[in-house]
């Protein structure tokens, strides 16, 4: 029986973290936070628990958050959508799933963007799409008016687009968005825009989505997700902004996978959407930190890290780090031998594999950090 599912029995994440508990080691592959999201969010969602209802609540989501959604992307990115562009889902890999599985049909060409989040191919797969490729190479990670005009072409249904990148941690530019949009618009080609970690970006750089670009929004899938905002992966709040024949088809697809989400966190997750423009750029702040600790902590121990412009992860390259080993070796080496779980970025590739660079997730602690890298400055040591 053919369920267009990967070879592997769990995904590089559980097989990392199931070696890091095994191992005692320092997680840094899995990316979520070592703390939880701000209190006034989660007294939110705990006082609409006691005070309930809490059965289930509209397929589409609660009006109070699909109007606080609308109203948060009016606010922080210009775009002028409604509560009828918004279907709130059990996490943003629901909503990639509603997406796809609703729009994709057998023999649809799509085009993917690699390194890319491990859901998205079996998705298109399990739809009946026929899988297309563009590689990003590091460091840069660019797109180019060339490659994107050799891939999609107008027997091209649609592409799924990462902003920023997950796992390179590339945050696009307006240029690079602008060349994206219009080959699309030439070819007439729908864009499943995944852009969990909008407000995660670094060095005063500012999320441009490309709903808001000229001729987009009636061609694009907006994706969002609370647990990436606000530090509550747990949570599995997504939301996807469409135009109404797009979300429509979303929403037929959606009763069939989890039909609806929790209102309790629904309820909380409209109230951190209504919070003050600080906690959001406190929130980058503390994460850029985080980031530079890491970066200055791996470079002090001779590993050569790409830069992170977005996202909670950060990157070594291997070949430029002297390091001779490919990178699940070389993830394998690290946890069981200097207690320190990463993830290689292979996995993250379907078609020219990049087997060099190394994932870590530096949402955690200083001190972790810190340790983490000392770990394997020591682990690097006894390779020589």
């Amino acid at each position: 029986m053919n369920l267009h599912l990967p070879a592997e029995q769990t995904t590089i994440f559980e097989e990392m973290s199931l070696l890091a508990r095994q191992h005692d080691a320092i997680n840094l592959g899995q990316g979520f936070p070592d703390r939880d999201g701000p209190a006034e969010i989660r007294q939110a969602a705990a006082d609409a628990i006691m005070a309930g209802p809490n059965q289930y609540p509209p397929m589409r989501g609660l009006p109070l958050l699909r109007e606080a959604v609308a109203t948060h992307y009016a606010q922080h990115q210009g775009l002028g959508i409604t509560a009828e562009n918004v279907l709130i889902t059990s996490g943003a890999t629901e909503a990639l799933a509603a997406s796809i599985l609703s729009l994709i049909e057998p023999g649809d060409k799509v085009v993917m963007i690699e390194p890319m989040y491990d859901a998205y191919l079996p998705l298109v797969r399990q739809a009946g799409g026929v899988p297309h490729f563009i590689t990003l190479r590091p460091p840069e990670w660019r797109l180019d008016a060339e490659t994107l005009d050799r891939v999609i072409d107008p027997t091209t249904k649609a592409i799924v687009f990462n902003n920023p990148l997950n796992p390179a941690g590339r945050a696009f530019t307006r240029e690079e968005l602008s060349l994206l949009a219009d080959v699309c618009i030439r070819n007439d080609v729908i864009v499943i825009s995944d852009e969990v970690w909008e407000h995660i970006v670094f060095d005063g750089r500012t999320h441009v989505p490309l709903h808001g670009l000229p001729g987009m929004a009636e061609r694009t899938i907006k994706i969002g997700s609370a647990g990436k905002i606000f530090s509550l992966t747990g949570w599995k709040v997504g939301f996807a902004i469409a135009p109404p024949p797009l979300l429509a088809a979303m929403t037929r697809m959606h009763q069939y996978l989890t039909f609806s989400t929790p209102p309790a966190l629904q309820i909380g997750t409209a109230h951190g959407l209504t919070m003050s423009p600080s906690y959001f750029t406190g929130m980058r702040e503390g994460f850029a930190r985080s980031r530079d600790t890491l970066a200055k902590s791996l470079t002090a121990e001779g590993l050569t890290v790409l830069p992170s412009e977005g996202t909670y992860f950060l990157c070594i390259d291997l070949s430029a780090s002297g390091i001779d080993m490919d990178d699940r070796s070389f993830c394998l080496k690290m946890v069981q031998e200097a207690g320190v779980a990463m993830i290689p970025l292979s996995p993250f590739y379907a078609s020219q594999k990049e087997d060099r660079i190394v994932r870590l997730c530096f949402a955690k602690a200083d001190e972790l950090l810190i340790e983490a890298a000392l770990r394997l400055g020591q682990g690097i040591m006894r390779l020589s």
